[in-house]
């Protein structure tokens, strides 16, 4: 497959972005933009894009949307208001520790996007990652219980369900 074929959905990710942050629609940023993403699409499509089907499929697209959705809105919420409530409480009430989370997806670009989700929210970071075992090694805030199935259903489940769609 041709290299300017595989680089489209990095040009047209990167052309919407530059226009986004750019916050201007004149002509010279219209053309600056286009110039900008179609060099950076071209000599980073080899790395990025491995199947250019699974890259241009609007279903993916759709997931990712309500991903970013679920992400900024349902998990950042409670997570921040959690973290908040724990602060403000005269006791501040946290159990801290870390945990072993498994997760159960196979594609990098997965993996990665579940972690840096977790790492991105309030009270959990990943501190280590076991691809053998495929396990995420978590400090969170609020240890509720150390076993795989609790860690799982409240770190790990509610980006798995989301990302799975999207890059697998």
């Amino acid at each position: 497959m041709s290299r300017l074929v595989k680089a489209i959905p990095i040009i047209i990710l990167a052309y919407v972005v530059y226009i986004v942050f750019s916050g201007s629609v004149s002509t010279y940023d219209l053309v600056l933009g286009f110039v900008v993403a179609l060099l950076s699409g071209y000599l980073t499509s080899e790395l990025l894009i491995s199947d250019v089907r699974k890259a241009l499929d609007i279903r993916r697209f759709i997931w990712l949307v309500m991903y970013g959705i679920y992400y900024l809105t349902v998990a950042e919420f409670r997570a921040h208001w959690d973290v908040i409530k724990r602060i403000l409480h005269p006791k501040v009430p946290i159990n801290p520790g870390i945990v072993r989370t498994p997760y159960n997806v196979v594609n990098d670009y997965s993996v990665v996007t579940i972690a840096n989700s977790i790492t991105n929210t309030p009270g959990t970071v990943v501190v280590h990652l076991d691809e053998g075992k495929k396990i995420y090694y978590v400090h969170w805030i609020d240890v509720k219980a150390p076993d795989p199935k609790t860690t799982y259903d409240n770190i790990v489940k509610g980006f798995e369900r989301y990302v799975k769609k999207v890059f697998e």
